[in-house]
């Protein structure tokens, strides 16, 4: 079976093909990624009418990129996956148009995938994880703490109500004046500074609900800051280091409170998951490695390049979806908004 995925959620243009062997084993073919990253850096952040217009200029050219890269023809796709939400609305309903236009010429299936279960099923693409595992998805816009029992089956046991922290790092990034994005840019700074010299918040530790919140420890960062000011280099990557350790505290406590409550619900995790564009974040990862020795579950943090968007991680999950005998069909739309967990979508006949 082969799928081609299509990324356009935010301000990667992505396209993939992954496929599975005789023995059911993921291979990806081929995984293209346009960032954008340029284009909005002057801005501090994603501006979506400029990404949406840059996703119209390169997704035909990354689909094609993709075949060619995984040397196979349009007719050689068993269906088109495009990840259908949660995301800025005009970016996804590019990629989603794409591959409905892709199914309707060649007659192949249509998955609209969630993006955020491209993420909880990106395990699966690289090692052999059984279900049910504990994913803690955290990137620039989501936060979840998610019990993956099964294709299509999740419950949410935790969130962030305020701040996701992939933000958190941009937004304290941006006040200490650091470039575009700012994750990487707050870690490189931390790895030289003095993780003890400013003594910030660890927000919800302790609660026995596994939330998070963010925006306390961010407001923190800002008062030591204007302590001090003017900043020399030396007390910028001090409050990185600070903030960052904070961090790490918090992830680990709130995942830890995570775990109790999935064995409540789903027995004992077969692995304790990171994903997102925040499990590039190797303070993070080492914290997570840490926890998970303490509670007996193996930790998997995918690929650097398949933690970030990309199409391999929505063509996987529609190839999941599809070997399980799930498509849809062309009427199905864009949602900007799309909980994972389906009991948490208010909407009046909303579906997961």
């Amino acid at each position: 079976m082969r799928v081609l995925g299509i990324e356009t959620t935010c301000d990667e243009t992505a396209a993939a093909v992954v496929e599975t062997d005789g023995a059911g084993r993921p291979i990806i073919r081929s995984s293209e990624v346009l960032s954008q990253i340029a284009a909005h850096a002057a801005y501090g952040g994603v501006v979506p009418e400029i990404a949406a217009r840059a996703h119209v200029e390169a997704v035909d050219h990354m689909v094609a990129r993709a075949l060619e890269r995984a040397g196979v023809e349009l007719s050689d796709i068993d269906g088109f996956a495009a990840a259908a939400g949660p995301g800025l609305i005009g970016g996804v309903m590019i990629g989603l148009t794409t591959a409905k236009a892709l199914s309707l010429v060649t007659g192949k299936p249509l998955i609209a995938v969630n993006h955020l279960e491209g993420h909880a099923l990106t395990p699966r693409l690289v090692e052999q994880v059984q279900f049910p595992y504990l994913l803690l998805l955290a990137s620039g816009g989501h936060t979840q703490l998610i019990a993956v029992r099964g294709v299509g089956d999740y419950v949410r046991l935790g969130t962030t109500i305020d701040d996701a922290i992939g933000e958190a790092f941009d937004k304290v990034a941006k006040m200490l004046g650091l470039p575009y994005p700012g994750g990487p840019q707050v870690e490189r700074e931390a790895k030289k500074g003095n993780p003890e010299r400013f003594h910030l918040p660890r927000p919800m530790q302790g609660r026995p609900v596994a939330d998070f919140s963010l925006s306390g420890l961010k407001t923190a960062v800002r008062q030591e800051a204007q302590k001090i000011l003017p900043l020399r280099a030396s007390d910028v990557s001090d409050l990185c280091a600070s903030f960052q350790a904070a961090v790490v505290d918090v992830v680990a406590d709130r995942t830890r409170v995570a775990l109790r409550g999935f064995r409540d619900i789903a027995g004992h995790p077969t692995a304790l998951v990171v994903a997102g564009g925040v499990a590039a974040n190797m303070a993070i990862r080492r914290g997570l490695e840490r926890l998970a020795a303490e509670a007996g579950v193996r930790l998997v943090a995918p690929p650097l390049a398949l933690c970030t968007d990309n199409g391999a991680i929505i063509a996987w999950a529609g190839l999941e979806r599809l070997r399980m005998g799930i498509q849809d069909d062309l009427t199905v739309a864009a949602r900007p908004r799309w909980p994972l967990d389906a009991s948490k979508d208010t909407r009046a006949g909303a579906k997961a």
